[in-house]
Formats: structure tokens, sequence, C-alpha cells
């Protein structure tokens, strides 16, 4: 059971990778996000994730240095995480997007780097290119994002290394039962992005009841879900009050009932784009 913030589940490489992080999709660069990121590690986050498409690799840079400073901690305590896009999936032009990712942050390695979406054609050649960066030992573990499980098996086909994560949308309208069950069974750790369906779910008479039982707010009850399920999360804020909030699940249990109630919530309803259908 994940007791406090700095627990860590173990991926199939024997990397260690913390329950929760701060995510930080769309926010800009400036103070915010570096003020952001910082915050995140003063109060004792540990894993920061961002991605190229962001374009906030720099502050979020900024802010991991600045963290790490007031907290005390060396860099090999955090647990980065970035993703390469689609304009760069390739084999060459991978590698070329790593080390750009690398710079922007001023890191000299990522623990954690993702194809974002698993573009038609490209993904295997960009995956190729996460094997020798992780060879190499320039990247302690490779992972993908957004793929579903053909997806999945049709890298495997071809892959020496087998990701050691898959970041997808996942929330109670989407809770991707049968992918997190292929994942679990082929040791790949799932984590979800939009934990809280970007604030759609505030209105949920069934989540608010749960919360109140809990003295917990509807945000705690889905993190807990997550958690409680072996899933990695990384709800994003920018305000210090709520960053030190969302942190604040590892106090309480939900109930086999509450669990099963808040399954049955799932309508495979997507606030992002579908996996099998973008054009980006």
């Amino acid at each position: 059971m994940v007791k406090k913030l700095q627990d860590t589940t173990t991926l199939h490489n024997d990397v260690k990778m913390p329950w929760l992080g701060i995510g930080v999709f769309k926010v800009e660069e400036g103070p915010e996000l570096v003020n952001a990121v910082k915050t995140a590690i003063k109060h004792g986050y540990r894993s920061v994730d961002t991605a190229a498409i962001y374009e906030n690799e720099e502050g979020v840079g900024i802010g991991i240095q600045e963290g790490l400073k007031e907290a005390g901690i060396a860099r090999e305590e955090l647990f980065v995480t970035s993703k390469v896009w689609n304009s760069d999936l390739g084999y060459e032009s991978t590698i070329a997007a790593y080390e750009t990712s690398l710079k922007k942050l001023g890191l000299e390695y990522l623990d954690l780097y993702l194809i974002h979406w698993p573009v038609e054609g490209k993904y295997k050649d960009a995956w190729r290119a996460l094997e020798t960066l992780y060879k190499e030992g320039r990247v302690k573990s490779i992972g993908v994002s957004n793929f579903q499980i053909h997806h999945l098996e049709d890298l495997m086909k071809a892959a020496e290394i087998k990701p050691m994560v898959n970041q997808v949308e996942r929330h109670p309208r989407l809770t991707q039962k049968e992918l997190q069950a292929f994942c679990k069974n082929n040791g790949i750790q799932l984590e979800a992005w939009s934990p809280l369906m970007q604030g759609q779910l505030l209105e949920n008479e069934i989540l608010q009841k749960i919360a109140d039982n809990h003295n917990k707010s509807f945000a705690h009850i889905i993190l807990r879900w997550d958690l409680q399920h072996g899933v990695v999360i990384i709800p994003k804020s920018t305000k210090e009050h709520r960053i030190i909030e969302n942190a604040n699940v590892f106090d309480f249990e939900l109930t086999k009932e509450e669990m099963q109630i808040i399954d049955d919530l799932n309508q495979n309803y997507r606030v992002g784009p579908d996996p099998d259908n973008f054009d980006f």
C-alpha cells in the first residue's frame, strides 16, 4: 500500500518511480511554471512530468534546479519524464529530440523518456532510438504514451526491450480496464494523465458522497482510487495550496465497495484525442 509521497513503484528494469508526481501540461513558460515545479519539490514531490510539445522544458529545468536547492536534495532523488513529439519520430530524429530536451531542461539524463503518440509507421523506429539511448545509459527508463493494446502488441513484436511505462488518459469516465490488465500482465506500469478529467467531474454527486464519507475533496477520492488500482498519477496544478492538497491522499483508504462504485462510472469517454484516430 502506498503510504507517503516519496513511495515508489519498481519498474520491470528495477528503476523506482514515484507513485505521485506533478504534471505541467498547458503551463506556459514563465514564473508561474518555475514556481510550481520548485514548490512541488519543496513540498516533497519527487517526480516531474513534461514533454517537448508543451514548450516549457526550459522553465521546468529552472524550477527543478531551484527546487533541488530549496529542498536540499540531489538530482538523483528526482524522477524526471519528458516525451518525444510526433514530428520527431524516427531513429536519428528521436535521438536528436532527446538531446534537445536534455539541453532545455539543463539535465544530463532523464529518468523516463516516452513516445508521446503511436504514429503509424513511425513509432517502431523511434522505439529503436529509445532502446539505443537506454542501452547507452543515457536514460534510466523508456516507455510510451497513449498506446492501446494493439499498439503495444505491435511494438513488442519488434522490440528488444519492453516499455517500462504506458502513460494514458485515465479517470472514472475512462477506466481503461482491459488496457490496465494487459499492462499488468506484461510488467508495464500504467500511468494516468488527466486523472481529474480536467475538472469535469467536480459536480459528480456519487464522488461527492464518497468524499464526504472520508472528509476529503473529490480530487482526493479520484487520486486515491488510481493509487489503489496501482496506477501512477501526475495531477497538474500551479497553485501552492493545491499542490500540497493533491498530495494529501495517504491518510485514508477507499473500501472495496467505494472502489467498485467509482469503477462503475466508466463510460469509455475521452476528454483528449483517441489514440486510434488523431491527426497531429
